[in-house]
Order: structure tokens, then C-alpha cells, then sequence
């Protein structure tokens, strides 16, 4: 309990912050320039189970964000390992089955962090960590797959006419 007889941190209300489909941030609406503020952001996201929602975790501060797309970022791929690491600064495993194009512009999403939620939650491609990707895309008889980890994945999300190496 805190000095004022509450459990708990405060309840969690937005403030401003807006995590973007590029990976750029605002707080309300004035884009964050700074190098080492958006990085410390970026390694600040958290979901919260069990509210359900994007937080920062700033030390002791933890404030409610907006995202647009994908509360994180794939900014490299381990094409030995088939693991990704992400924009907090963690690892995840790499399931080929979940690539899928963004609708907004066809970059590539994943599933990661499958113990936080069911189903997981979304993680958007870097430039560099997509074409580093797509390198290890081949066409196979039933469409692209993806070499990975010694083995040959099917891209079933991405195996709909559209060629992911275009993108």
C-alpha cells in the first residue's frame, strides 16, 4: 500500500504517447526526434495481461500508450536459430507460419510473445530484418518457404499471390 491507503500503482490512463506503424512515436501528435528518447521508449514497451494493454516502463513511471500496429519491432533475424530479436530488447522464437503482410503496406508482421497473451501478440519487420529475411526466401512447388534453422518453412500468410520479396 502506498502512503495514501492504495494498493497497487495507480490506474493506467493514456497520456499522449502514440507508438506508429513505423516504428516513430508522438506525444500528443508532436513526433519524438530524440535518438536515445525513442530507443529508451522503445525498450520501455510492456503488455499488461491483465489490463490488456500497452504500457512504457520508464523505472518506477509506467503510462498507457497508443499503438497503432505493433506494440514491437523486429530489428534482426537469426536465420541459423530461426529466433528474432525484438524492439524491447528481447528474443522470441520465429514462427514462419505467422509472417503475414501488414494491411496497411504490406511490410511483414509475426507472432511473438505467445506466453503474454493466446494467440501472442504483433511484431512488425524492420527494413533491414525483412530483407535480411527475404533472402532466405525460395520458391518452392507450394509456394514461397523460408529457410530457416536447416529446414524448409512454407509462408502460408504470404503464399496468396502476393510475392513478399516486392514489398
Amino acid at each position: 500500500m502506498d502512503g495514501e491507503g492504495h494498493a497497487g500503482p495507480p490506474p493506467l490512463r493514456p497520456f499522449g504517447l502514440v507508438l506508429h506503424h513505423d516504428g516513430s512515436w508522438t506525444h500528443e501528435g508532436i513526433p519524438i526526434t530524440h535518438p536515445r528518447l525513442r530507443s529508451a521508449f522503445d525498450r520501455a514497451v510492456r503488455w499488461l495481461p491483465g489490463e490488456a494493454r500497452y504500457v512504457v516502463q520508464l523505472g518506477r513511471f509506467r503510462g498507457q500508450i497508443e499503438v497503432e500496429e505493433a506494440g514491437f519491432f523486429v530489428r534482426e533475424v537469426d536465420l541459423e536459430i530461426g529466433s528474432v530479436r525484438l524492439s524491447d530488447g528481447s528474443r522470441d522464437l520465429l514462427d514462419p507460419a505467422s509472417l503475414r503482410p501488414s494491411p496497411r503496406d504490406g511490410a511483414l508482421l509475426c507472432t511473438v510473445k505467445r506466453e503474454l497473451v493466446p494467440g501472442g501478440l504483433a511484431a512488425r519487420f524492420s527494413h533491414a530484418a525483412q530483407a535480411e529475411l527475404l533472402q532466405a526466401v525460395e520458391e518452392g512447388e507450394e509456394g514461397p518457404c523460408l529457410q530457416m534453422a536447416r529446414a524448409s518453412h512454407p509462408l502460408p500468410g504470404l503464399a496468396s499471390g502476393t510475392d513478399p520479396r516486392k514489398v
